[in-house]
């Protein structure tokens, strides 16, 4: 009996070990495998809440690992028309105009929770460094969708006005589409990794309560922003950046659509932290990632339907009935 409780130990250390997340997580996010919805939400938040907490003050040399540019200038994602020397003189320094200088842009401002409260203050998951001029008209308005008739950065770029979304009214700051996918994918992360707290933070985007946490208004909007603007390489190469420098990592980046599985279309859908199943805004499978191989082949060859359940071989197409599949991790329609 001894010997078989061994064998059984060895066997799932090493398949644990063997197991694949994506981006390299490996097992990171294996506590929330077989979860969904609001319970999901609760074992995201437990994997990912573990970090340490920066200083203030580091997030600068953070940033010269973080959100550099191929061409070695500070990532702004608040203007397109700046081009700042990773800690030259423009960091932190006073500025009268966009162009001016960079600071430590809390993207989920600090007052929604409380000002300088640990570790969220110093969460580089969700500070960036932006220009300072922007920043501070930005202030701590919701994001939103609005005409920007009170304010626009260089070449409408970024845009200060009334909310133009139903369910709100009042003053949005909206971000160019190119970011708002990845500020979607930082929102989704806050109210995750800090459910514990989120229901006492204050704010219009959101609800007053730990699930969904976020406001009608604001969800439909990020839930539509992140499938307008999916995960990028410059989020996930930053994904990795933060999980180097403070180690913790955002989800929402790890696994495109994952917020479908915790607030959208695809609630009712287990999460497999080693054979994840991409979904669009209708719950429909459109990738497999990671793949196991459970038609007894190797997983560069087997066939999935569109609920992602392994059902032949990819030399087996052809006897399929018409339908959209899933090979390689690709969509295949027949």
């Amino acid at each position: 009996m001894r010997k078989l409780i061994f064998f059984w130990f060895v066997l799932c250390v090493a398949l644990v070990a063997k197991a694949q997340g994506p981006n390299n997580s490996g097992s990171y996010y294996l506590s929330a495998n077989g979860q969904k919805g609001k319970d999901l939400k609760t074992a995201l938040s437990a994997a990912i809440y573990d970090h340490t907490a920066l200083t203030y003050k580091a997030l600068w040399e953070c940033f010269k690992t973080s959100d550099v540019r191929p061409d070695g200038k500070i990532w702004d994602m608040y203007s397109c028309t700046t081009n700042y020397e990773p800690g030259g003189p423009a960091q932190g320094a006073n500025y009268s105009k966009e162009g001016d200088s960079y600071n430590r842009e809390h993207s989920f401002p600090k007052s929604w929770f409380g000002g300088s409260v640990s570790p969220m203050y110093t969460d580089l998951n969700h500070l960036v460094p932006t220009d300072g001029y922007v920043n501070n008209r930005r202030g701590n308005y919701p994001f939103g969708e609005t005409e920007g008739a009170t304010y626009m950065s260089h070449e409408g770029f970024c845009k200060l006005g009334s909310s133009t979304l139903p369910g709100y009214s009042g003053m949005v700051f909206e971000p160019a589409d190119e970011y708002k996918g990845d500020f979607a994918r930082i929102y989704f992360y806050m109210v995750t990794c800090y459910e514990s707290g989120v229901a006492s933070w204050n704010c219009e985007m959101l609800a007053g309560n730990s699930y969904p946490a976020l406001s009608d208004w604001a969800l439909e909007m990020l839930l539509r922003w992140a499938a307008l603007d999916p995960v990028s390489e410059k989020e996930i190469n930053r994904n990795e950046a933060v999980y180097q420098l403070q180690g913790n990592r955002n989800p929402f980046i790890d696994y495109p659509s994952l917020e479908q599985y915790v607030w959208g279309a695809a609630t009712n859908r287990e999460f497999s932290y080693d054979a994840f199943v991409e979904v669009d805004s209708e719950g429909n499978a459109t990738a497999i990632h990671n793949p196991t191989n459970s038609c007894g082949e190797t997983k560069d060859n087997a066939i999935y339907d569109i609920q992602g359940r392994c059902v032949g071989t990819a030399d087996q197409l052809g006897q399929m009935p018409h339908g959209i599949y899933l090979i390689h991790g690709k969509k295949i329609v027949r």
